[in-house]
């Protein structure tokens, strides 16, 4: 793909997640402009431009696909409408960044990577986390082996029932749980966050087996994950997930045990990093969070699409994820109600 000079976006899906966390940033990025949003509610697409001072607004995602001032493509839309507009996209010729999870299987990550790289198309993820100061933080403590050799790593997200699935009304409405939309339930939303930077930390997870079932009943989707996991580095991890707990056994924490100390953070939490030391010591670092979360990770995609630099979020680290995942779910074993 040819260099870009100035990169034009256009947005499709533009929901909830594009009113602060990524949306607003595109044009707060030199040499970045947002120009152009969509929804198939052309009233909802129109008033997000009106609120955004963005100039063009469209019902139809191939008009705003097509049209001759955007040279780049974000794709804001639940999983299930990722490879389709991840298709039209490249046969227009223009790069895609497109929402996490990457898709709702291992099978359409891989096609979309596949259509980008015969269109010679970069495709980017939003797996922002890889670029934010507290995990930025952590990867150079475990790069520089402030911790020794890593032996293990431990995820624990535990969180109780969201009481909109307890409305029959907002539960219809959440495509998070259903796995025709988003491939998963929670743990499709929240894991690939999590096992995704663990990827970056650490490099690609390999080995993987898993437990699973569906214990309140609420939903289709699984709401328990367990599974443990290994990189070629011999180093074992281990993972429980847990939507329908109670309230006071909510937990969110992996820590990372090395053969000098340990470094616990959480993910959806704090922005805490607690490092132990082989003697005991405990130091803790807290960090600011950047307004628009997705920032700092859209100014690499810029800088690649310019040819100044490289994103560390991609269609292939992010197709090793839903992998990863879906040996979780596929690969162990399911214990039915």
């Amino acid at each position: 793909m040819k260099t870009l000079e100035t990169v034009n976006w256009g947005i499709i899906g533009v929901g909830d997640v594009c009113e602060v966390k990524s949306g607003p940033a595109f044009s707060k990025i030199p040499h970045s402009n947002l120009v152009a949003v969509m929804r198939r509610n052309g009233d909802l697409a129109k008033d997000y431009a009106r609120r955004h001072n963005v100039p063009m607004w469209f019902d139809d995602a191939a008009a705003l696909i097509h049209h001759p001032d955007i040279n780049a493509i974000y794709i804001a839309t639940p999983p299930h409408m990722h490879l389709h507009y991840t298709e039209l996209a490249a046969k227009a010729g223009k790069p895609v960044y497109v929402e996490k999870p990457m898709a709702r299987t291992y099978e359409e990550c891989k096609a979309m990577t596949n259509i980008c790289k015969q269109y010679d198309l970069p495709l980017f993820v939003a797996y922002y986390r890889r670029m934010l100061p507290h995990y930025l933080y952590v990867k150079s403590l475990i790069d520089d082996q402030v911790i020794g050799d890593i032996r293990y790593v431990q995820i624990q997200l535990i969180q109780s029932i969201n009481e909109n699935d307890l409305d029959p009304g907002k539960l219809e409405k959440n495509w998070r749980i259903d796995p025709d939309i988003a491939g998963g339930g929670y743990f499709y939303d929240l894991a690939s966050h999590q096992l995704d930077y663990l990827d970056y930390l650490l490099g690609p997870i390999h080995q993987v087996r898993g437990l699973h079932s569906n214990q309140a009943g609420l939903y289709s989707a699984e709401d328990i994950v367990s599974g443990h996991f290994g990189w070629n580095q011999n180093i074992i991890g281990q993972g429980i997930w847990c939507f329908t707990a109670s309230k006071n056994a909510q937990k969110d924490v992996t820590t990372i045990v090395g053969s000098k100390g340990s470094i616990s953070f959480s993910y959806f939490s704090t922005t805490e990093v607690i490092l132990t030391s082989e003697n005991g010591e405990v130091s803790r670092k807290s960090f600011d969070q950047p307004q628009h979360i997705q920032q700092p990770l859209i100014e690499t995609i810029v800088d690649e699409l310019r040819g100044k630099g490289q994103c560390p979020s991609t269609g292939e680290s992010a197709t090793r994820t839903n992998r990863v995942m879906e040996d979780l779910l596929k690969q162990g074993l399911h214990f039915n109600q």
